[in-house]
C-alpha cells in the first residue's frame, strides 16, 4: 500500500464551513468577487485598464476558457467572473523574484499548496536548478538555450525528447513549437488535449470527419433544444450562461444532464442587467436529469429509441448523408428501457416523458465537456450522442449540431496548427513543402505514454510550453517519479507551480510574457492569434507593461532554442530569429501548411477574425473514409457495480484548471477547504459517517493500493454510490493505466474508490 506522501493540498486542520448550495449564478456576488480579486491583485488603475481590454476588438483574448465572443459586437464588459480572475491572476503585482527563490528550498516549496505557490506572483527571470542544489538560481537566456540544445543533441534518438504544450499557447508559438520538435526529429508532442477532449476528437473524426464542433454562437438563438451534458458552465464557461439564457428567451428548451445539479444550470443573474441582478434572474435548464456517473451512453440510447419509435426522423438526411443506420436502428429497438433506467438512475416514466419532448425538436444542439470525455467508454458515448443527432438531421443546419466545449483558451487552435502526436500524412507533406524539413511520420507519445516513457528511461528530456504537468496529469506520484528520472526538465511558465518542484537532474524555468502584456520585438509591436471553441481565429494584443524586463515571448523562447540547436547540428534552413521578430512570417508559414488559413495576415486584421472551414457545418460534407456521416453501433457499457464508490473529479468555483485562486466553492456552499468528498447522505448513514468526518480514500493498482489521507466528508445531492472530489488534489487516486478506449484519456470522471474513516 502506497500513501500520498506529498499531497497537492496540505492536510487541512479544520473542516470546511458549509452552507446551502446557491440557487442562482453570477449576480452581485460575482461582481463582488471580481472586484475583490481584481483590486487585490492588480490595484484600481490596472484593474480598470486590463478589464477594459479583455476580449475587446483591439485588446487581448481572455486567458481563461475558449467560449467564443459575439461575431460583430462587444458588450461593455465582455468577460465573466472567472475570466476576470484569470486576467488578475496573470497581471498580479506580486513577484516571485530572486528574493523568493533564494528564500525557499525546493523541498520547502514542495510542502506548500498549489494555491500558495500561485499566489506568489510572476516569475521575473530565467532560473536553473543544478544537480545537488536545493535552490533555483538565475541564469541568462543564452545559457538556458545552450543547456537545452546540449542535452537534446546528447540523446541517442530524437524520440528521447518530449515537447509538451498547454492550451493557453498562441497559434504562432504552437506552430513554432511543433516545428522545433519535428525539425529535431520527433512527433512526441503531448498536450492538454490528451487529458480532456482527445475522446471528442477521436469520436467526431470517425463519425463526421472533423474533430471539432459544428455550431456557432448564432445557432444557440435558433435552436429548439439544447442538451448540456457532463458540463458545469457556471464555473468553467460562465459566458455560456448568456447564450443559454438568450436561447430560452427565444423559445428553446434546455436540458441539463449531470450527477450534480450545478447552480449555473438553475438560474442566472446577468451582471450587466440590473433587473436580473436584483430580481430572480433567468431560468436556464427547464429539466435536470441527475444521472449516475458514466451512464450517459445509455441515456442517449433511450433518447434515440424515442425518436425512432416516434417516427420523427429526417429520412432524407439519413438516406443521403449517412451510413450504418439500419444496424443502429435494430440495436436501438432491441434496447430495454428498464435496463437503461437501472443504469442511469432515471425512472422509465421520466425517460419516456423526456424522450417525447426530445423527439419533437426540429433543431437540437448537444454540448459536453470532460464529464463525457474522461471515462473508459468516452469515444463510444460521444458517438452515441452523434447517432442521436444524426437521426434528426441535426448536423449542418441552423440551430443544430455538436458542441464540445473546450477549456483552455487556445487548446483547439494548438491542435489545428500542428500540436498533434499523430499528425496526418497531408500535414507532414504540407510542412515539408512550406518549410523544407523532412518531418518524421512515426507517431509520438501522448501525455500518458510520455509518463511511461520517462519512467522507463525511453524519454530523458521533458520540455513544457505552459501548463502544470504534475498537477494536471493522473497518478500524481507516478508522474512525479517519472519526471524526476529525466536528465533535463524545462518549463516555460509565468508563475510558480507544482511542476517546477519535480525536476530532472537539471531543471530550468523560463518565464514568458503573458497574454495581457505588450510584446515588442526589434522590429516593432507584435500580436498573436487564437482559435475559440467554434472555430473562429482572431487576434490578441497585449496592453500591459511586462512584469519584468527579463521576460520574452513564447515565440522568442522557442526560436532561441531552435537557433541554439541548429548551431550544434550544423544545419540551417529555418530563420528562427526572423520568425521570433516578425510573427507575420510565422502566419505565412501556417498559411502555406494548413488549409483554411488563406490570406491569414490580411483576414486576421478584421475585428472579429475569421471562421475556419467546417465541412459538416458548411455544406454537409463529411471527410470520413466513406465520405458519409457514420452511425456507430456500440453495445451499452458502464462501470460495473461493486462495493467501491465511483469518484468523479470536479473543479471549485475558485479555480481554473490547475490554477487555484482561493479555497471557496461559492455555488456549492463550501468555504475554506478543498480536501472534501461530496457524498450522498444515505451513503454517509450506511457507512457510519457524519458531516465533517475525516476519511481516507484509496484506489487500486495491479500490485498495490494508493491511499490519500484526511478528506472531509460533505453531504451533497449526488446519486448513491457516487462521490465527487476536487481536481487536481485527487489526481493521485487516478491510475495512470486507467484510460479511455482508443483516445488514451485518463478516466478522471469514473474512478473506483474505497473510503475508510481516518485513524491518523
Amino acid at each position: 500500500m502506497k500513501k500520498d506522501v506529498n499531497p497537492l493540498t496540505p492536510l487541512e486542520s479544520k473542516p470546511p464551513k458549509l452552507s446551502k448550495p446557491k440557487n442562482s449564478a453570477a449576480g452581485i456576488p460575482a461582481l463582488i468577487s471580481t472586484a475583490r480579486y481584481g483590486l487585490g491583485n492588480m490595484g484600481v488603475l490596472n484593474s480598470l485598464k486590463n478589464l477594459a481590454k479583455v476580449n475587446d476588438f483591439d485588446g487581448f483574448d481572455c486567458p481563461g476558457c475558449a467560449w467564443p465572443d459575439p461575431d460583430n459586437h462587444r458588450s461593455f464588459a465582455e468577460f465573466c467572473e472567472n475570466g476576470a480572475k484569470a486576467v488578475a491572476d496573470e497581471a498580479t503585482m506580486n513577484r516571485a523574484d530572486i528574493n523568493f527563490w533564494s528564500k525557499w528550498t525546493v523541498g520547502e516549496l514542495s510542502q506548500k499548496s498549489d494555491h500558495w505557490l500561485n499566489s506568489q506572483g510572476r516569475i521575473t527571470q530565467p532560473l536553473v536548478l543544478m544537480p545537488g542544489s536545493e535552490y533555483y538560481t538565475p541564469i541568462s537566456w543564452n545559457d538556458s538555450f545552450d543547456i537545452i540544445a546540449d542535452n537534446l543533441v546528447s540523446l541517442d534518438s530524437p524520440d528521447e525528447a518530449v515537447f509538451y504544450t498547454s492550451g493557453r499557447t498562441s497559434n504562432e508559438a504552437a506552430f513554432l513549437w511543433q516545428l522545433l520538435a519535428r525539425r529535431f526529429g520527433t512527433n512526441n508532442l503531448p498536450d492538454c488535449s490528451n487529458m480532456c477532449h482527445e475522446s471528442s476528437g477521436v469520436a467526431l473524426n470517425e463519425s463526421i470527419g472533423i474533430g471539432k464542433g459544428t455550431v456557432t454562437l448564432d445557432d444557440f438563438n435558433s435552436a429548439d433544444l439544447i442538451i448540456v451534458v457532463g458540463q458545469n458552465p457556471g464555473t468553467n464557461h460562465p459566458r455560456m450562461l448568456t447564450a443559454l439564457r438568450d436561447a430560452r428567451k427565444n423559445g428553446a428548451s434546455v436540458i441539463s444532464v449531470n450527477p450534480l445539479t450545478e447552480t449555473g444550470m438553475k438560474r442566472f443573474k446577468h451582471p450587466q442587467n440590473p433587473i436580473e441582478m436584483f430580481g430572480l434572474g433567468s431560468s436556464i435548464a427547464d429539466k435536470h436529469l441527475k444521472v449516475k456517473i458514466n451512464s450517459d451512453q445509455a441515456l442517449f440510447r433511450a433518447f434515440s429509441k424515442s425518436i425512432i419509435e416516434s417516427g420523427n426522423l429526417d429520412n432524407e438526411f439519413i438516406n443521403d448523408f449517412t451510413d450504418g443506420y439500419e444496424d443502429y436502428r435494430k440495436l436501438v429497438l432491441n434496447t430495454d428501457l428498464d435496463e437503461i433506467s437501472e443504469i442511469t438512475g432515471i425512472s422509465t416514466e421520466e425517460l419516456t416523458q423526456v424522450g417525447e419532448k426530445i423527439s419533437n425538436s426540429k433543431a437540437t444542439i448537444v454540448c459536453w465537456a470532460m464529464g463525457i470525455t474522461q471515462h473508459k467508454n468516452s469515444v463510444a458515448t460521444i458517438q452515441e450522442i452523434v447517432n442521436f443527432l444524426l437521426l434528426g438531421g441535426n448536423i449542418g443546419k441552423p440551430g443544430a449540431g455538436v458542441c464540445p466545449v473546450r477549456g483552455h483558451s487556445n487548446v483547439q487552435g494548438d491542435r489545428t496548427v500542428g500540436i498533434n502526436h499523430k499528425p496526418s500524412n497531408s500535414f507532414i507533406d504540407n510542412l515539408e513543402k512550406s518549410t523544407g524539413i523532412i518531418a518524421p511520420i512515426k507517431h509520438g507519445y501522448d501525455s500518458v505514454e510520455a509518463v511511461r516513457a520517462m519512467e522507463s528511461g525511453d524519454a530523458k528530456v521533458f520540455l513544457a510550453m505552459g501548463g502544470n504537468f504534475v498537477s494536471a496529469m493522473s497518478d500524481t506520484n507516478r508522474t512525479s517519479n517519472a519526471l524526476s528520472k529525466c536528465q533535463l526538465t524545462v518549463h516555460i511558465s509565468t508563475k510558480p507551480n507544482r511542476s517546477h518542484l519535480v525536476s530532472g537532474k537539471i531543471g530550468l524555468i523560463l518565464p514568458c510574457l503573458g497574454r495581457t502584456e505588450i510584446d515588442v520585438s526589434p522590429i516593432g509591436r507584435q500580436f498573436v492569434t487564437v482559435e475559440n471553441s467554434m472555430g473562429v481565429v482572431h487576434s490578441s494584443k497585449g496592453t500591459s507593461k511586462p512584469a519584468s524586463k527579463h521576460l520574452i515571448s513564447e515565440p522568442s523562447i522557442v526560436s532561441g532554442i531552435g537557433g541554439a540547436l541548429e548551431t550544434r547540428l550544423e544545419r540551417s534552413g529555418i530563420a528562427w530569429r526572423n520568425l521570433s521578430e516578425n510573427y507575420d512570417l510565422v502566419r505565412d508559414l501556417i498559411e502555406k501548411t494548413i488549409p483554411g488559413f488563406e490570406n491569414y495576415n490580411q483576414r486576421i486584421t478584421s475585428k472579429s477574425g475569421f471562421y475556419l472551414p467546417n465541412p459538416p457545418k458548411d455544406s454537409r460534407t463529411f471527410k470520413t473514409k466513406n465520405a458519409l456521416a457514420n452511425f456507430f453501433s456500440h453495445e451499452i457499457s458502464c462501470m460495473p457495480s461493486s462495493d467501491k464508490f465511483m469518484m468523479m473529479t470536479i473543479r471549485s468555483h475558485d479555480q481554473y484548471n490547475t490554477t487555484i485562486y482561493g479555497l471557496d466553492d461559492r455555488y456549492r456552499g463550501i468555504r475554506n477547504g478543498r480536501r472534501v468528498v461530496l457524498m450522498n447522505r444515505e451513503d454517509l448513514v450506511e457507512n457510519n459517517l457524519e458531516e465533517g468526518d475525516l476519511v481516507d480514500l484509496s484506489s487500486d493498482r495491479e500490485s498495490e493500493s494508493v491511499v490519500s489521507q484526511n478528506w472531509y466528508v460533505v453531504p451533497y445531492d449526488i446519486p448513491r454510490g457516487n462521490i465527487a472530489t476536487y481536481f487536481p488534489e485527487s489526481n493521485v487516486l487516478i491510475p495512470l493505466d486507467s484510460v479511455a478506449d482508443r483516445s488514451n484519456t485518463p478516466t478522471s470522471k469514473s474512478v473506483p474508490i474505497g473510503i475508510k474513516k481516518s485513524t491518523s
